[in-house]
């Protein structure tokens, strides 16, 4: 559970902060990097439920939000050949399951793309692929941090297929796909 009395507790005044372990590592270490990209993501997605998604959208949006505090604080806790002092909390297959069921619900209802598809559309759209361009940053952030360090490959999973979903899910908002605005190659030559 978490007890939070008071915000600001001057320990990061020197560039520092807290691991999940109790280790302390710069602010500028990728793993700090790595999951501030996520509470980033995370925040995209608060706004973009501002934009009044209806119903199962609303849902997802934010089931995948609480998914993301869990991404985080996975990120957080470095993996260890020594036993932990509790359970830390790991991203699980069944929440990349639960992604891959949604993608494959809404891919179902789309029109069949013919181009790749510029982002924009309905406004809904729009915020949806920022998310997934966001996504997709903090994916290559957490490779880079898993370059050097284990982290629990279900991050990355989780991540990349998100990406996925929100890429359907933005098509999803433009009338399933009927109002995407399509890329036209060379067309301004």
């Amino acid at each position: 559970m978490v007890y939070l009395n008071r915000i600001y507790t001057k320990t990061g005044d020197t560039g520092e902060t807290s691991l999940g372990d109790g280790s302390r590592v710069p602010k500028s270490d990728l793993r700090v990097r790595a999951f501030g990209g996520v509470d980033e993501l995370n925040a995209v997605l608060g706004l973009t439920l501002t934009a009044a998604p209806s119903g199962d959208l609303s849902k997802q949006l934010v089931h995948i939000q609480n998914d993301l505090f869990d991404v985080g604080a996975d990120l957080c806790v470095p993996e260890s050949d020594e036993p932990p002092a509790y359970t830390p909390l790991r991203v699980t297959a069944a929440q990349v399951e639960q992604l891959e069921h949604w993608i494959d619900a809404t891919n179902e209802r789309l029109q069949p793309l013919t181009s790749f598809i510029l982002p924009g559309g309905s406004v809904l759209a729009a915020q949806l692929h920022h998310a997934r361009t966001v996504c997709r940053r903090v994916e290559i952030g957490v490779l880079d941090l898993v370059a050097l360090e284990r982290v629990n490959p279900q991050v990355v999973i989780y991540l990349n297929r998100l990406s996925d979903l929100l890429f359907v899910l933005a098509r999803a908002a433009n009338a399933d796909g009927r109002d995407d605005v399509l890329w036209i190659p060379g067309a301004n030559r």
